[in-house]
């Protein structure tokens, strides 16, 4: 397996779109490394806007539960 593809493979282990991956893969084969580093951290910060969108749902979903078994006792 070749360094790029090993970095694919790690992008899209850590939710990195196809596409995404690609265009950090090209970045790094034309070693274009910072403008690659500043790609990642983008799709860093897509997933950290994701993590946080899901702690507002559960968040909202101990709400429902915790109101839920108030009316239950």
């Amino acid at each position: 397996m070749t360094e790029t593809e090993k970095l694919m493979q790690g992008l899209l282990d850590a939710g990195c779109s196809e596409s995404a991956g690609s265009a950090i893969c090209s970045l790094y084969e034309a070693g274009s490394y910072r403008e690659m580093i500043r790609q990642m951290k983008l799709q860093r910060c897509e997933l950290v806007d994701q993590m946080h969108e899901s702690q507002r749902k559960v968040d909202r979903m101990d709400y429902l539960i915790h109101a839920q078994e108030k009316r239950t006792k």
